[in-house]
Parts: structure tokens; C-alpha cells; sequence
């Protein structure tokens, strides 16, 4: 690594002063349990009906292969220190990957202040459901969306009677709304 002294914890400092720090993503608990269940649930699933989709199935295996330099790296170079490092390639998947749904999730937001929503005020509004409803409405897309649809029309009344309130007439409501499955303690 050139003149870059360790900053520990796998962090590396370059001679310019800034911090890389790999991942690691095999070392998560996540990781180790899609690693040595993956096998059981893609057989098991194909024992009782039609397997998991394809897709799933991929997602779980870009996921092993997300941020590891055995499958695949790139050498950067930083042009003012002339450092080197190697940083592995990201799965980029939508699904099971925290790393690059966390990334996705700050792009996204970076687009939608930057580029996409007016500078005005807002609010975020979080509708979570109880589990047993949770499987329901993601096993199908048309029952969620008419529960969203419930949701925002209520949210938005409440809105304009709050702006009425305050003297504001002919306001405007808008959403953005992301659906999340997957959460960091592998539900």
C-alpha cells in the first residue's frame, strides 16, 4: 500500500489523508446464515412446490459474492498520493444485500432533494403493519397498493385540514413511498 500507514480495523489511510475501510461482509451474521442455509432452502423449496424464483436465488448468490475481492475487485489508484488499493465489486441487488440497499436508498434520496422535489417542507410518515399482515400484503402487490392508497388519502385529508387551519388554502400533498421487506435482523 505505498506510504499509507494502517488506521486499524482493516482501514487503511493512504499518504493523502483519506480512509478506506473494506466491508468485510462475510464476517456479519447475515452473511454466515444465507451461506450455510442457502443450499437447505433452495432444496427444500424445490421439495415442496416449485423451488424459489430465479431471481431470489440469484439475489442470494450475487449476495455471497458482494464485496468480497475473491470474486472480483478493482485497483484504485488515488492520482495525488499515488496510493494503491483494491476495492471489491458490489452485488448492486435490491433485495437481500444491506450494503447495496443502503447505497440504492442514499442515491435515491440524494435524486429525489436534489433533482426531483420541491424546497419546501416535509414530513415523513412511516405505515408498518403487525407480521401476520406483513405476509399477506407482500404476497400481493394489488391488495398493498389498494392499502396504500388508504393510507395517503387519509394522510392527505389530514394534511389539508391542517393547512386550512393554518389559512392556507389550495395546498398540494404528494408522496414518494418505498415499500421495504428485508430488515438487518433477518427477518
Amino acid at each position: 500500500m505505498g506510504e499509507g500507514g494502517a488506521v486499524g480495523a482493516g482501514g487503511v489511510r493512504p499518504a493523502c489523508g483519506g480512509v478506506y475501510r473494506r466491508r468485510q461482509p462475510e464476517r456479519s451474521l447475515l452473511y454466515r446464515a444465507v451461506q450455510e442455509n442457502l443450499a437447505t432452502l433452495v432444496q427444500e423449496a424445490a421439495e415442496v412446490g416449485r423451488g424459489l424464483p430465479r431471481y431470489v436465488e440469484r439475489d442470494f448468490a450475487r449476495y455471497l459474492e458482494c464485496g468480497v475481492l475473491a470474486h472480483g475487485f478493482a485497483r484504485v489508484r488515488c492520482e495525488g498520493c499515488k496510493d494503491e488499493m483494491l476495492v471489491a465489486f458490489s452485488c448492486k441487488g435490491r433485495g437481500v444485500c444491506p450494503s447495496c440497499n443502503a447505497k440504492r436508498a442514499h442515491v435515491t434520496a440524494a435524486h429525489l432533494v436534489e433533482k426531483v422535489l420541491p424546497r419546501v417542507p416535509y414530513r415523513q410518515w412511516t405505515l408498518s403493519f403487525p407480521h401476520r399482515v406483513r405476509w399477506v400484503l407482500a404476497r400481493d402487490a394489488r391488495l398493498f397498493s389498494d392499502v396504500l392508497g388508504v393510507f395517503l388519502r387519509a394522510l392527505f385529508a389530514l394534511q389539508r385540514r391542517r393547512a386550512r387551519r393554518l389559512g392556507i388554502r389550495g395546498g398540494q400533498t404528494g408522496a414518494v413511498s418505498f415499500l421495504q421487506r428485508f430488515g438487518s435482523a433477518l427477518q
